[in-house]
């Protein structure tokens, strides 16, 4: 993606990686799991990936590292994700231009509508985590090929 970009878009290209965990990302993956009811699909992968930057396709595609998602519910606590406000979410993302990706206990992942998550509207965009990196990956392989990475 990198290497065809400043020609591509007439500037170079900023931070785009999928960083491996470390043990400080390890620890608080097994912190978050003990803290709040987690997908054992997300602490699967925070055992391996520490977190997920692409600033440039389209507006950006970010994946949290398990640390920025326990400060977070620390913080603000989880997300209601569903009519009764009885099952929380953890904002596990973003798509850099301001709604955010929250997963469900269930392992369902949602995008926020707007940038509150205050009452945040959410959007099913995916059945559990593998199928959201599937589309992840599809959307990095749309914006390599034409350059426009859809809207997930």
């Amino acid at each position: 993606m990198t290497g065809e970009f400043e020609r591509r878009h007439g500037f170079p290209p900023g931070a785009n990686a999928v960083r491996p965990a470390n043990r400080d990302d390890q620890a608080a993956a097994r912190t978050l799991a003990q803290v709040s009811l987690i997908p054992a699909d997300l602490v699967t992968f925070y055992d391996s990936i520490g977190d997920v930057t692409w600033a440039d396709v389209g507006n950006g595609y970010f994946l949290d590292p398990a640390r920025d998602v326990l400060l977070r519910i620390q913080e603000y606590g989880v997300v209601a994700v569903d009519v009764n406000q009885t099952a929380g979410g953890l904002v596990i993302g973003s798509n850099g231009g301001g709604q955010s990706y929250v997963a469900g206990p269930d392992g369902t992942v949602y995008r926020t509508r707007t940038a509150s998550l205050d009452e945040p509207e959410l959007d099913k965009v995916a059945d559990d985590l593998r199928q959201f990196l599937e589309l992840l990956e599809r959307s990095l392989a749309r914006f390599v090929a034409d350059g426009e990475p859809g809207h997930l």
